[in-house]
């Protein structure tokens, strides 16, 4: 029985951190075991928002790809690969933007937040409002039956799903394959601040944090504002550390909720059993990590077979689109 196909990507900006595992990689792991899965490093995304600092781009999707490795992502189950690597990815972007209405694009609410939110990166482009497109390429080459999003991702899945509407009603064919959306639950997972987790605002743990690195972070963590005393009865439900158990330790949840609804164990002392979950859940897999950073060739290695397994099934799509268009 042939799997349905998944495709999902990350943007190699910087170093992955727990909230990238949460959000999207833990899915990943468990999803490789029931879907054919394509596993993008989104390099041409990255450069849409990096331009001017595109020099450490390489060095990211090196980092990157170990870390999915490191966490459970399996080459042999699923194919893990460079965009850039695959030209099909800009030739079907290319195509499928003569066809795609400005007013579409201007719609899509991401574009009007993210130059709002990253207005030192200078997105305001031509590339960027198309980002939607390219994204809908890459989805398509694969003919991935479902994408893994959260909500604030479905306005960019719909306009890939207009777009395969009007394709296939303007060449009178059905070579493109609408994609479904599959919803996935993310934890609420906020940054040690209690700000959103950011790369921007450095209030995170990375994937391959150092086990002193983890301890210091979690003791600055802001625990429940009107817990003033230890012996003040806390307020779980408005406090990060407990956020943080209930994602990475589960089975301690409602112990955790006994410590600070009756004062039975401080704020420093519920941080430092954390950090202890945390190092015990981090240390394994950026040990692994530090090994397979040891091979580099390895990692290229996997990529290469990654990007040419990827050409193989963008290639096929590429030449049906042609065949109906006509070019």
């Amino acid at each position: 029985m042939n799997k349905k196909i998944i495709l999902s990507g990350m943007r190699p900006t910087g170093k992955l951190h727990i909230g990238h595992w949460v959000g999207a990689l833990s899915n990943w792991v468990r999803l490789q075991e029931s879907y054919r899965c394509f596993f993008m490093v989104a390099d041409w995304h990255a450069l849409m928002s990096e331009y001017k600092n595109s020099t450490n781009i390489k060095e990211y999707v090196v980092d990157n790809a170990s870390d999915w490795l490191a966490y459970g992502i399996d080459p042999k189950e699923s194919v893990i690969f460079v965009q850039s690597h695959v030209p099909e990815h800009l030739e079907l972007n290319m195509m499928l933007s003569v066809l795609t209405p400005l007013g579409w694009l201007f719609r899509c609410p991401t574009f009007k937040e993210q130059i709002a939110q990253l207005k030192d990166k200078e997105i305001n482009t031509y590339a960027f409002l198309g980002y939607p497109v390219l994204q809908a390429a890459d989805i398509i080459l694969y003919k991935a039956n479902s994408v893994p999003v959260g909500e604030d991702q479905l306005p960019h899945l719909e306009l890939c799903r207009e777009i395969v509407r009007k394709f296939n009603s303007i060449y009178k064919t059905e070579v493109l394959v609408e994609p479904q959306a599959m919803l996935t639950s993310t934890p609420r997972l906020l940054g040690l601040d209690g700000r959103k987790m950011s790369k921007s605002y450095k209030n995170y743990i990375a994937l391959d944090e150092e086990d002193n690195d983890i301890r210091k972070k979690i003791a600055t963590m802001i625990t429940d504002p009107q817990r003033i005393k230890k012996e003040d009865k806390g307020h779980p439900e408005i406090c990060n550390v407990h956020a943080y158990y209930a994602v990475f330790v589960p089975e301690m949840k409602e112990e955790v909720d006994d410590w600070c609804r009756n004062a039975l164990r401080g704020c420093v002392e519920c941080k430092k059993i954390l950090a202890d979950k945390m190092v015990a859940f981090i240390a394994p897999k950026r040990d692994k990590k530090k090994e397979i950073l040891k091979k580099k060739d390895y990692i290229y290695d996997i990529l290469n077979v990654g990007n040419k397994k990827a050409q193989i099934t963008a290639e096929k799509t590429l030449v049906e689109v042609k065949e109906v268009v006509g070019i």
